[in-house]
């Protein structure tokens, strides 16, 4: 996703210059080279062992001193899991995503952590989770700026449907209230059996309501193709944060530090909401934390201590129920390390 999302900034020809930072061993170099013999801008590779390093990434965003920070490492991809059968993957998987945020927090925990201390000023853009890590992180004051895909991607499935059925007209403002829990039915064209459980879809200033237009394009089957879609839906959030762009009204995840996704409108590297008049933040909040139960999430301390479903805990309680106990920050690492060892 990092080389797609670099390579769609090069290719828009809103940057002068981009930086890939990444582990020699995922072909970082490669990548900056490619990127740069593609397309008309300046590349270069920082080759970073281990991002969980402050201090190395404190460096690395004091030497590029950035408009923009794009964040997308995660300790183990979400599609790493697909295809396996064994009884460990399988439970892990039941259990829903919030299980596997030790793989997802601890790089943008240090890269939060870093941007603090550096006193960097510019946006920072994640795609690691964020209906469920940014709310986590606003507990702690080390939000990102906004999160990438999911209701963004929620919002392409949409324009799509109304593309079909207006081949030659004009679409209209499109503002969706989704969750990450949502994407897989929406990209399958499956809405669920309770319509309460659909992402919220709001056509025209006006707002008008038609929930249904999420699940009408055609049905895509799971899969990294996926990433194609989640690139182009991002891209738009990311042009919009670089300076000197133009406003953008769009929905994404987690602005703001808050759970799930919403629309928004960006401008001068910032993001607000752009909620209708008739629709209250408290009430898109309550909605998504609901939501986020299918990932296995119940609740979220104040201090970032996360709560996990009975459901969750019922997944694993064969084959390692110490993984649904409250994961605390501090803990976060020694998490990853025993979901590491149980998966192999």
């Amino acid at each position: 996703m990092g080389e797609r999302l670099a390579a769609g900034l090069a290719a828009s020809g809103a940057v002068r210059e981009l930086v890939l930072a990444g582990r020699p061993q995922d072909e970082i170099t490669a990548k900056a080279t490619t990127i740069a013999s593609s397309y008309d801008c300046r590349v270069r590779a920082v080759e970073v062992d281990d991002a969980r390093d402050q201090a190395a990434v404190e460096r690395l965003l004091g030497d590029a001193s950035p408009d923009l920070v794009l964040q997308t490492a995660a300790l183990q991809s979400p599609w790493a899991l697909v295809g396996r059968t064994d009884a460990a993957a399988r439970a892990v998987v039941a259990a829903g995503l919030g299980l596997r945020l030790p793989f997802q927090l601890p790089v943008l925990l240090s890269v939060m952590r870093a941007v603090r201390d550096v006193g960097l000023g510019c946006p920072v853009a994640n795609i690691s989770l964020p209906d469920a890590t940014h709310a986590i992180l606003a507990r702690l004051g080390l939000a990102p700026t906004v999160g990438l895909g999911n209701a963004a991607m929620q919002l392409m499935r949409v324009r799509a449907a109304l593309r079909a059925r207006r081949p030659d007209g004009e679409l209209p403002l499109v503002r969706v209230v989704g969750h990450h829990a949502q994407v897989y039915g929406v990209m399958q064209a499956q809405p669920p059996a309770d319509p309460a459980d659909r992402p919220w879809v709001y056509l025209g200033e006006e707002g008008l309501r038609d929930d249904a237009l999420a699940y009408a394009a055609p049905a895509l089957a799971p899969g990294v193709r996926y990433n194609q879609v989640t690139a182009a839906a991002a891209l738009p959030v990311l042009r919009a944060l670089l300076p000197g762009a133009a406003p953008l009204r769009w929905s994404t995840p987690a602005p703001l530090g808050l759970p799930g996704g919403y629309p928004v409108r960006i401008a001068d590297g910032g993001v607000d909401l752009d909620l209708p008049a008739d629709v209250g933040r408290d009430e898109a909040v309550a909605f998504h934390e609901r939501i986020g139960r299918a990932d296995g999430i119940d609740r979220v301390d104040d201090d970032g201590t996360v709560h996990f479903t009975d459901e969750a805990r019922e997944a694993v309680a064969a084959v390692a129920p110490d993984l649904a106990e409250p994961l605390a920050i501090a803990d976060i690492d020694r998490r990853a390390a025993r979901l590491l060892d149980l998966l192999g």
